[in-house]
């Protein structure tokens, strides 16, 4: 009979992956909210690093507030991406997306100066070009959930 192993080393030895959550929010137009992160070239739907523990839709939830000042539930699960290690990053990324619903084109963004140097309400194809081709398709299929209802997995 196998010697099973104790919680703890089993535990340990499964893989991991970083997660991230991010919020689709839209305007009464339908034009999408994207933010200009100052560490990269492309810009990103709101949202973040889930931390330790953290439940992907309070993360969402609390980094689109951070980033926007813009108070949000997290709806449904519009996309899951699922991105390979590559270097430097060892480990997979795994990328949720919630429904954070409409606000008005008027509403007051405030954002967080030390990660964020813009935000811009997009039409939908301009919102999707300006995301890293690597994330271009979790837009796409965030919109093209919450058109008809469901959540859309991207690889």
């Amino acid at each position: 009979m196998a010697q099973l192993l104790p919680p703890e080393q089993w535990f340990a030895s499964l893989p991991t992956a970083y997660l991230a959550a991010f919020g689709l929010i839209t305007d009464e137009s339908g034009r999408v909210l994207l933010v200009d992160p100052n560490y990269r070239e492309h810009w990103t739907l709101p949202g973040g690093v889930v931390e330790e523990g953290e439940a992907p839709h309070l993360a969402c939830e609390r980094e689109v507030a951070e980033e926007t000042g813009l108070t949000r539930t997290a709806g449904d699960l519009l996309a899951l991406q699922w991105s390979a290690p590559r270097e430097p990053r060892p480990k997979p990324f795994v990328s949720f997306v919630f429904d954070c619903g409409q606000v008005d084109s008027g509403v007051e963004i405030t954002l967080q100066a030390e990660e964020l140097d813009g935000y811009a309400f997009l039409e939908p194809r301009t919102a999707v070009s300006r995301l890293h081709p690597a994330l271009a398709p979790r837009l796409s299929g965030a919109l093209r959930a919450r058109a008809t209802g469901t959540t859309v997995y991207v690889p």
